[in-house]
């Protein structure tokens, strides 16, 4: 691949792509490897540590994710999850969560304390991953895109009341067709 990896535009919570199930990946093709490196490339830039592919506007099942970026040594270390399916999902934990879907929005979102995820990478080889941390947390956050569900879907009702002024905002960015305009 020899080109400048682009900025996607992040799809705002009230675009119709993020309450989608994502279809399966068949085959990793050459545009499946551009819109990887477009994503990191948007994941960064955004100072954000995942994107899924449905936040692009692809409704594929496939998400990015990159925890070490943020650490003291900056170095980039990204995985690629390209039909992900969890197999384990163990205890229970709580952990403030934002998304590039829904700006300025932070709670305390339950989750599986410890979870073991399956997916493929870009190079077509299956691989997986157990985690108890904070990795375990994002996988599920990244993973629950690819079903349509955003982590104010998770939060409790009076909870999600706070935010139903700021939330309203975000989805009048949307045109009739449910497609971010603003």
């Amino acid at each position: 691949m020899n080109r400048e990896p682009r900025f996607l535009p992040i799809r705002i919570i009230g675009d119709q792509q993020l309450a989608q199930k994502a279809k399966p990946i068949t085959e990793i093709t050459e545009e499946i490897e551009e819109l990887v490196e477009d994503m990191l490339f948007t994941m960064y830039a955004t100072d954000g540590i995942g994107l899924a592919a449905p936040q692009v506007g692809h409704s594929i099942r496939l998400f990015v994710i990159d925890l070490s970026y943020h650490s003291e040594e900056g170095k980039k270390n990204p995985l690629v999850f390209i039909n992900p399916k969890f197999t384990l999902f163990e205890g229970e934990t709580s952990a403030e969560e934002g998304c590039l879907s829904i700006p300025e929005i932070y709670e305390k979102v339950l989750r599986a304390e410890k979870v073991k995820i399956e997916a493929t990478n870009l190079a077509g080889e299956k691989f997986e991953i157990v985690s108890d941390d904070f990795l375990a947390v994002a996988l599920q956050h990244e993973y629950d895109h690819l079903d349509g569900i955003l982590f104010v879907d998770k939060i409790p009702k009076l909870r999600k009341m706070i935010h139903l002024k700021h939330l309203k905002e975000l989805r009048s960015t949307t045109d009739e067709n449910g497609v971010n305009i603003g």
